[in-house]
Formats: C-alpha cells, sequence, structure tokens
C-alpha cells in the first residue's frame, strides 16, 4: 500500500480516547490511541469498564495465515469481505496475508477502503444512483492503479450506470460482472438468457468492460451441497457461455468470482473444474467472517468441519459484561445487551467466569443467555452453578458481522488479557 495509506493508518493512533469509545478506560481520557496501548494495560485490572469487547491477538493471527494457506492452496485470489469488520487496520493485515484485495457492499464502504489505501476492492452490488456513479468515476480517474470491478444484474441497471457514469465525464471504463442469482434468494439474474441480454447490453456501452461472472451462494433458500453445487455448475456455466459468444475478447483476464464462509470448500471445487478460457481466469473467493470467526453460527457452518484435515479456525471475539443483579434463585443478569452482541444468528455463550474476589478463573458451567434486552442479558443460572454481583462472564459471540458494527474502538489482548493495540471501525 502506498505512503499515503500508511499515513491515514498511522492517524487512526493519533485518534483521542474520550466518550465515543465504550469500554475503554475514563482515566485514558485525552491519551492517543497509541500512547494507551503502550501502556499495555490488563483488560481485567486496568481500568476497562463492562461491557467490553475484546479481539484475541493470538486467535486473528492463526485466522488471517489460516485462510491464506487455504486459498493459495486452492489457487483462488482471496478478496475478503470488508463489510464483516469495516477496519482498516484488519484490511492492512488480510491484504499483508496474501488477499487480492477487499470485498464491499456499498460505496460508503468502498470510501473507507479507499481513505485508507486499499488498492483494489470488488463491489458485490449493482450501483445505479448517480452521486455513487461519480464517485466511482472519480477515483478511477485519480488513480491509475485502482482496481474496481462491480456487479450489473439487469438490462435498466446497465442503462442507469451507462448514463451517470457519462454525467460523470468518466475516462476509465468500470469493469463488471453479471451477478447470477437464485429464484426465492437476493439479487442477481435469474436466467441465462437474461445474463446473456446483460452482458450485451454492457458490450454496447462505452462505460462499461465486461470483465467475468459473479454470484453469492450463501442466499441459495434450503442451501445445502447438492443445491450450492448445482447453482455453481451455472455460474461456471455461464463464464464459458459468455465466452464462447464472444463477450470477453480482449481481455487479459475473466474473473470468475463467489464465496461466503459457508461454502468455500464448494466454491474451490467448481471453480477447479473450469475448462480453459479465452484468457486466464481470476478466480475470486470473498470469504469475509473468517477473520474472527465465532462460538455459533460460523462455527456450526465452516467448511473446515467437513474438511479437518485442510484447517480449522479460531473464535477471536470475547464479551465480557458483569454480574449486575442477582434478584432471585436461578436467575442473574449481566450488563450487555442487543446494544453490545448480536443477536441474529445465536444468544450469547457464557464460557468463562472471572471472580471479581480474587481473579480466578473457570468454566461458565451452568450458565446459559436466555434473552436479551437493550443493556442487560438474562443469564439462567443452573442448579449447582453460581456467580455473583461483580464476577465477569466471558461471552461467545455469533455472527461477527453483528458484532463488530456495535464497537467502534476494539481492544487487541493477548491470551493473557494485555491489551496491546486497539482496532478501529468504521459503520
Amino acid at each position: 500500500m502506498a505512503a499515503t495509506a500508511d499515513d491515514a493508518l498511522a492517524r487512526l493512533a493519533q485518534e483521542r480516547v474520550d466518550h465515543r469509545f465504550k469500554g475503554l478506560p475514563p482515566d485514558a481520557e485525552g491519551l492517543t490511541v497509541g500512547e494507551l496501548a503502550a501502556e499495555r494495560r490488563s483488560l481485567f485490572t486496568g481500568g476497562f469498564t463492562t461491557p467490553v469487547l475484546a479481539l484475541s491477538a493470538e486467535a486473528l493471527d492463526h485466522n488471517l495465515g489460516a485462510m491464506e494457506r487455504w486459498s493459495a492452496g486452492h489457487d483462488l485470489a482471496f478478496a475478503p469481505h470488508g463489510k464483516t469488520s469495516m477496519a482498516p487496520a484488519l484490511f492492512r493485515r488480510q491484504l499483508d496475508h496474501g488477499a487480492w484485495g477487499i470485498t464491499v457492499a456499498t460505496v460508503p464502504q468502498l470510501r473507507v477502503c479507499r481513505a485508507y489505501g486499499v488498492p483494489r476492492v470488488f463491489l458485490a452490488n449493482q450501483v445505479v444512483d448517480e452521486p455513487s456513479l461519480r464517485l466511482l468515476a472519480a477515483e478511477l480517474a485519480a488513480d491509475p492503479e485502482f482496481t474496481l470491478v462491480t456487479y450489473v444484474d439487469s438490462v435498466r441497471g446497465v442503462e442507469l450506470m451507462d448514463a451517470g457514469l457519462r454525467a460523470a465525464g468518466a475516462t476509465r471504463p468500470v469493469d463488471v460482472v453479471v451477478e447470477l442469482g437464485v429464484d426465492g434468494g437476493r439479487t442477481g439474474v435469474r436466467t441465462e438468457d437474461e445474463a446473456e441480454r446483460v452482458a450485451g447490453a454492457v458490450v454496447r456501452t462505452g462505460t462499461l468492460r465486461l470483465v467475468g461472472v459473479a454470484g453469492y451462494e450463501g442466499e441459495i433458500p434450503q442451501a445445502d451441497e447438492e443445491r450450492v453445487g448445482a447453482w455453481l455448475r451455472r455460474l461456471t456455466g455461464l463464464a464459458v457461455t459468455l465466452d464462447k459468444a464472444g463477450l470477453f475478447a480482449g481481455l487479459d483476464r475473466i474473473v470468475v468470482s463467489a464465496g461466503g464462509s459457508a461454502w468455500f470448500d464448494a466454491v474451490a471445487e467448481s471453480f477447479a473444474a473450469l475448462p480453459e478460457l479465452s484468457a486466464p481466469v481470476l478466480k475470486i473467493l470473498r470469504s469475509g467472517a473468517y477473520v474472527t470467526h465465532d462460538d455459533g453460527h460460523y462455527r456450526r457452518v465452516t467448511p473446515f468441519n467437513r474438511h479437518p484435515e485442510e484447517g480449522v479456525l479460531r473464535p477471536a471475539f470475547r464479551l465480557w459484561a458483569q454480574v449486575v443483579s442477582r434478584p432471585e434463585p436461578g436467575r442473574a443478569y449481566l450488563n450487555a445487551g442487543k446494544r453490545d452482541v448480536s443477536y441474529d444468528l445465536g444468544l450469547p455463550e457464557p464460557q468463562v467466569v472471572r471472580s471479581a474476589r480474587d481473579g480466578a478463573v473457570r468454566p461458565a458451567t451452568g450458565l446459559s443467555v436466555i434473552k436479551l434486552a437493550d443493556q442487560h442479558a438474562f443469564v439462567e443460572v443452573g442448579e449447582g452453578a453460581d456467580v455473583e454481583v461483580g464476577d465477569w462472564v466471558g461471552l461467545g459471540l455469533s455472527h461477527p458481522c453483528a458484532v463488530f458494527d456495535r464497537w467502534p474502538m476494539i481492544p487487541l489482548a493477548t491470551e493473557d488479557g494485555t491489551v496491546t493495540d486497539y482496532v478501529r471501525t468504521f459503520f
């Protein structure tokens, strides 16, 4: 990444700690993030307030390395989805670990990437509003090295993109891929015939360049190996069809892209079976949740469960909350709720308890979160289990994409609780 990107990342360490960043020590008010990191405070005794979300330094390092090795071993270019974290410092680490670029879902997310020097962006959405198209044209004009790939999925969308880019005076064509969807799924053309019509419309413009096909298998209704495999064969078959029709003529590479965090093994298998096309194929995988993994949804669905010999991911998030009330037998209340944790793909999982009396840590056996309010977790305390007011409870979380966006500044802590850095997010 360029020096300006280095400078932008360095400026994050100069941000002042204040009321915007929940969980950080109140007595750190006015310090820069870099100054606070240099103090290497303990997450448990260094003045942090609960609830506080921590990111495991060891698990993060492990996950970055695991997916770097896996994608390289399967001949896949890796563009992890940036919407998961929206953390430029993590984008940098992903790029340093071999990522081809960063995927985003929206133009505001792309702006964050560009502000911190991400050189290649895969925009997995069709952009049809004029202000956003002006921005794309301006970014491409300002940086000849910037690579952008985005979706198209309708002739009308192509018309709007073409008109918007012409109005913006675009000097470089925008590279687009035809998005293939599925009935009952999300966006994307539903039939191969429609895909060919959209591709033809792109070729007739002077502002767009057709470079491939893409889609997302994670929204296939009742997804299983058979359904996902069938859709992936349609996707690769569409690439072959469009290539035979001469619609990729003159390209130095053809893009074929798919892949969330639940089926990247199926994507790798399907992409490996692609026949030779008229130009080399850039096979882009876009899985994003791997960076922190989780203790819920992705723990259950990761392809490494099917292929344990190929690797493993480790949960990197833990939310620490305190018991603030024990008003009745069998029930405890923690000071963390919907404003702090994800709950769309499962409730938090109590994993460990840290005694407020002596700091001793024990498994959270017999504790389970049964409900969340805005600022409280309702914990059922089973027979033989006990916690008291003041104890810290470490919670495993599900669905990292819905965790990151609740925390603008996240401590990065080693296994012993030493905070070595802070991760800034932008949502």
